[in-house]
């Protein structure tokens, strides 16, 4: 049996910039950054790796690194490689973590690999690694309503219906990449595709 996949480099994707925070599209950054708060990381911004970096050690799951990159969603990659290159880690070690228009919001879901699926960040980090075999967790956003362009629902914030389900989504995400970084990606999977959130009507 294959050892199980254990991430070293937890990678949130955003865009930097306070007119884009807690929007839809940084939900990766929410989610970094309620890892680094559980974890007692102070974020530091790292010219080097482009982006804001915070590593040591979290209770119970030994060393951790988290990344937010700072070049904004479509040139994401080349954040992440400058890491890798720096630790030496291999693709496959990367947990990418991002909105999902094709996910309802209230779920959640974990792959191995796979495409981009139209999702900019994710075509930066296939780029720059030369590889779709990386895992991800992918978060639901919901598609737009029909009543704004996908940019503007995707780059606007949460209606006031969807924000007690985004917070138990963003626990959900905390306890699903703790238990990748526990057991492997593959038993996070088990456990948490099949999770949904409810929605307010």
């Amino acid at each position: 049996m294959p050892d199980p996949l254990i991430p070293q480099l937890l990678v949130g994707l955003g865009n930097p910039g306070d007119r884009y925070a807690h929007t839809r599209h940084n939900i990766g950054f929410d989610v970094v950054d309620r890892l680094a708060i559980a974890w007692q990381l102070p974020w530091q911004e790292n010219r080097r790796f482009k982006g804001q970096y915070a590593e040591g050690a979290a209770p119970g799951l030994g060393k951790v690194r988290l990344l937010k990159p700072t070049t904004y969603m479509n040139r994401s990659g080349e954040s992440v490689r400058a890491v890798c290159d720096w630790y030496k880690l291999p693709p496959e070690s990367v947990l990418a973590i991002y909105d999902e228009m094709d996910l309802p919001v209230g779920r959640l879901r974990l792959r191995l690999s796979g495409s981009a699926g139209g999702h900019n960040g994710i075509k930066s980090l296939i780029s720059h690694l030369g590889t779709q075999s990386f895992p991800r967790l992918r978060i639901g956003i919901g598609k737009s309503d029909g009543k704004r362009e996908t940019i503007g629902h995707v780059l606007g914030c949460f209606a006031p219906n969807e924000k007690d389900a985004i917070v138990q989504v963003l626990d959900l995400a905390v306890e699903a990449t703790e238990l990748s970084l526990r057991s492997g990606v593959e038993q996070a999977m088990n456990r948490y595709n099949g999770c949904a959130v409810a929605v307010e009507p």
